[in-house]
């Protein structure tokens, strides 16, 4: 049933399906840096990693990205993959551990490869330090704050997950939804289009209302597309943080008639979100090419993660 409404909804996305040309060059180039990185994982462990195609990911969501910035954003992806690894899986982090790392990731981005943090080190560091050297480098110090900012906000969402959990505090529908915009990591996402494009916006055009209104609705997109295909896992381990298993809660009904509640409700998001996003104004001529840019960004985004929750082996839905 869950494959069937993916694919479902797979073929009711407007969007365009877009994939970078060097996407799988990448991934073998990033197959061959993590057993460098020292990280505790033994080779079938590197081989999922390899499967999940985080370079394929990247991939999707900066089609025009060249290679070595794609290589800068799929070891950012990995990055990312393996926190929530360590917040989420098997013998996870506790709301302490995900606080200090959260702090320690913040020193790096803040301050820069020699900021030493406890909450922070080996393998996760050292990535980390690679993965954000050229964005580090070649951006804007607003940029480089805003991106840091968006990284506190996805780690302090995992860290308030992690307490509901440890409380046994399932959500409600609403309370799911703000909590899992920050948890999806979404947010972190969008700035990483102007480091591809080399036009970072200003602030005042970045916080625009109707570019904060385009990326929630694209946030809740790709988050409950995901929800829908973890579904399974997330019944055991999730504690109810998932849109289904809100839904279900909520309503009174079974998880399969709760698939069927969220997926209608992505389907009246994704009307939402085209019409956000041809209304969003211009902002000059100096500018509209870049919010152009963004808002192709976002919406590569959504379908990006729609086209690689498909294909990835971190999902059992192919």
């Amino acid at each position: 049933m869950i494959h069937a409404v993916l694919w479902s909804l797979r073929s009711e996305c407007p969007i365009p399906p877009r994939l970078s040309p060097h996407a799988d060059g990448v991934q073998r180039w990033l197959d061959g840096q993590l057993p460098g990185l020292g990280l505790p994982l033994d080779r079938p462990a590197l081989d999922r990693l390899s499967r999940a195609a985080f370079a394929r990911y990247a991939g999707r969501l900066y089609p025009r990205a060249t290679e070595p910035d794609l290589r800068s954003l799929a070891a950012l992806f990995t990055w990312f993959f393996l926190v929530d690894d360590a917040c989420d899986g098997p013998g996870r982090l506790t709301p302490g551990q995900i606080r200090a790392l959260r702090d320690g990731a913040l020193s790096v981005l803040r301050e820069g490869p020699r900021a030493r943090h406890p909450g922070l080190t080996g393998p996760l560091r050292r990535l980390l330090v690679r993965a954000w050297r050229e964005p580090r480098r070649r951006m804007p110090v607003r940029w480089r704050l805003r991106f840091a900012a968006a990284v506190g906000h996805h780690l302090h969402g995992a860290w308030r997950e992690a307490l509901e959990k440890a409380a046994g505090r399932p959500p409600d529908v609403a309370g799911y939804v703000e909590l899992r915009r920050a948890t999806s990591a979404a947010y972190v996402a969008y700035p990483l289009i102007e480091f591809v494009s080399g036009r970072p916006l200003p602030d005042a055009v970045y916080h625009h209302p109707a570019l904060l209104r385009l990326a929630d609705a694209g946030n809740d997109l790709l988050s409950w597309y995901n929800d829908i295909a973890s579904l399974e896992r997330d019944r055991a381990t999730a504690g109810g943080h998932n849109l289904v298993l809100a839904l279900a809660a909520e309503r009174g009904v079974p998880v399969t008639e709760a698939v069927d509640l969220a997926a209608e409700r992505w389907r009246a998001t994704m009307s939402q979100f085209v019409a956000l996003r041809a209304a969003v104004p211009s902002f000059g001529p100096g500018l509209d090419e870049a919010v152009a840019a963004h808002l192709d960004g976002v919406a590569d985004a959504v379908r990006g993660t729609v086209d690689w929750t498909l294909e990835s082996a971190r999902y059992a839905v192919r």
